[in-house]
C-alpha cells in the first residue's frame, strides 16, 4: 500500500500525467457515448468532466497542478477551431447558398443571447463582474475568456459558464430540433454552434458532416460578433 501511495506520488509530480489523465477519461467517455448509440444525454465532455473532477477530488490535487500538466489540451483549442474550416471549404458552394439566412439568424441569436443574459443579471441583481463573465457565455471558451478578461470579468468562472452551455446546448439541441420537427441539418447544425459553440458542433458532427460544418461556421461568426456586441452592451449599460 505504501509503495503504491510512493508510486502516486512521483507520478503526480509529472507534468504528463494530467494530460494522460484527461485524454484517458476522453476516450473512456467516447467509448460509453458510442455504446449508447450517442444519445445526447452521453455526452463525452460531460463524462469526461465527470470522470476527470472524480480523479482530482478523489486524490486531493489543486486545479494549478492538473492545468499545469492538462494545458496542452487548452492549447489545442486553438488549431481545433482552425480545423473546421475544412468541411467548410468542402461545401462552400452549400454554405454560399444560405448565406443570407444565416447572418439573419446569427444576428438574431447573438443578439438575443445577450439581451437574455444582461435582463436576467438585472432582475436577480447580478453583480456586473458576474455580469460581465456571464456575457460571453454561448462563444468558444477561448474567445469568451479574452472577452471576459479585457472587461474585468473573470476568465475562469468565464470557462466554467461556457462549458456548462456547451454541455446542455448539446443534449438539448437533438430532442429539441426533433420536437421542433426541424430537418434541415443545416439550419440544426447552425443552432447548435451558435448556441452550443465547440461542444455543439462536436455534437453536430456526429448526427451529420453538413450540420457540423453548419456548427462551425456559427461558432466561428458568432465569436467575432459578440466579441463586437458585448463590450458595446456593457458599456451602454454601466
Amino acid at each position: 500500500m505504501g509503495g503504491d501511495f510512493s508510486l502516486w506520488v512521483y507520478l503526480a509530480k509529472t507534468p504528463l500525467l494530467w494530460l494522460t489523465v484527461t485524454l484517458t477519461a476522453y476516450v473512456l467517455a467516447d467509448r460509453i457515448a458510442a455504446a449508447t448509440g450517442r444519445h445526447p444525454i452521453a455526452n463525452p465532455v460531460l463524462i469526461t468532466v465527470a470522470l476527470v473532477g472524480g480523479v482530482l477530488a478523489v486524490t486531493g490535487t489543486p486545479y494549478p497542478t492538473y492545468f499545469e500538466g492538462a494545458q496542452f489540451v487548452h492549447f489545442l483549442l486553438g488549431p481545433a477551431t482552425v480545423v473546421l474550416a475544412m468541411p467548410l471549404y468542402e461545401r462552400r458552394a452549400t454554405v454560399m447558398r444560405a448565406l443570407v439566412p444565416m447572418l439573419t439568424a446569427l444576428a438574431a441569436g447573438a443578439i438575443t443571447t445577450l439581451a437574455v443574459v444582461i435582463a436576467l443579471a438585472r432582475l436577480l441583481d447580478i453583480p456586473q463582474p458576474i455580469l460581465v463573465s456571464l456575457a460571453p457565455k454561448s462563444v468558444t471558451s477561448g474567445v469568451a475568456m479574452g472577452i471576459a478578461e479585457a472587461l474585468g470579468g473573470d476568465p475562469t468562472l468565464t470557462a466554467i459558464l461556457v462549458i456548462l452551455t456547451g454541455i446542455i446546448g448539446a443534449i438539448l439541441v437533438t430532442p429539441m430540433m426533433n420536437a421542433l420537427k426541424i430537418d434541415d441539418m443545416r439550419a440544426r447544425g447552425f443552432a447548435a454552434g451558435l448556441a452550443a459553440h465547440g461542444i455543439g458542433t462536436a455534437r453536430a458532427f456526429q448526427v451529420s458532416e453538413v450540420a457540423g460544418t453548419f456548427a462551425g461556421i456559427a461558432m466561428g461568426l458568432n465569436a467575432f460578433l459578440t466579441a463586437i456586441l458585448a463590450p458595446l452592451a456593457l458599456h451602454l449599460l454601466f
